[in-house]
């Protein structure tokens, strides 16, 4: 038998995929349903949380003779993440080539560091009404290219060198240099996970946090009743009916 249209789409997401895939067959507009369309999001030199980052979001008509054009990001991917906040680093690019200094920001998802007080740009700020006051000189840091822009620093000579990750005799892993084979140790800023927090430093809130103790605790005892005869005993719920029989065929 045949199903018809209208009962191959009594589901009523995929009639509406189906429906927004295939707009060609129907002339007609969809009510009360309108497409969603994902915005590619920009991802610059600040964070996505931030003002700044929203700010860049935002559709802008371009002025009078002005094209505006957004390439989508493309990033090597990296297997490890080799550079910390926190480390020396040599910078091989730029106006500041040859310098050495102290990454104090990682962007991860566009292979960025940000050198303190290398690789700036100046920037103009008019924080007065007044046309006539001069403005004031901000100065920015500017991102380098983790793979292409900056090495470690190899602790005996204050040279760029290439590194591996090695294990050391404790099982802990360590960046080794290539060229003398020293460890280059790992700062602190290599333990801080995605929302800035150093699980070594956290102080736990006895309001808001569950204590360690406690999450160890076993209070689930597995047994082979379903979910439903489970809570059926935990409520003091007793059943009377019996199971039908079943038949394999």
């Amino acid at each position: 038998m045949k199903l018809t249209q209208q009962l191959m789409c009594s589901y009523w997401k995929r009639y509406v995929d189906r429906h927004f895939i295939l707009t060609w067959r129907w002339k007609g507009q969809l009510k009360g349903q309108e497409p969603v369309v994902l915005k590619r999001w920009h991802l610059g030199k600040d964070r996505p949380w931030t003002t700044n980052s929203r700010l860049q979001q935002l559709d802008v008509p371009p002025q009078e003779g002005e094209v505006v054009m957004r390439r989508k990001n493309f990033v090597e991917p990296l297997e490890k993440w080799p550079i910390f906040k926190g480390d020396q680093v040599y910078v091989l690019e730029g106006k500041d080539a040859g310098k050495i200094g102290i990454v104090n920001s990682v962007w991860p998802e566009r292979n960025w560091v940000f050198v303190e007080g290398l690789n700036c740009k100046f920037v103009e700020n008019q924080l007065s009404d007044d046309a006539s006051d001069p403005p004031e000189l901000t100065r920015e840091e500017q991102p380098l290219l983790v793979t292409e822009h900056v090495k470690l620093v190899d602790p005996s000579d204050m040279q760029p060198t290439d590194f591996e990750w090695r294990y050391d005799e404790e099982g802990n892993e360590v960046r080794v240099s290539s060229r003398s084979g020293r460890v280059i140790p790992l700062p602190s800023g290599a333990q801080q996970l995605e929302d800035f927090v150093i699980p070594s430093q956290y102080a736990e809130s006895p309001d808001k946090d569950t204590k360690n103790s406690d999450l160890m605790k076993i209070t689930y005892k597995p047994s082979l009743k379903y979910f439903e005869e489970e809570l059926m005993e935990n409520m003091g719920i007793e059943e009377k009916r019996k199971r039908a029989k079943t038949y394999w065929y």
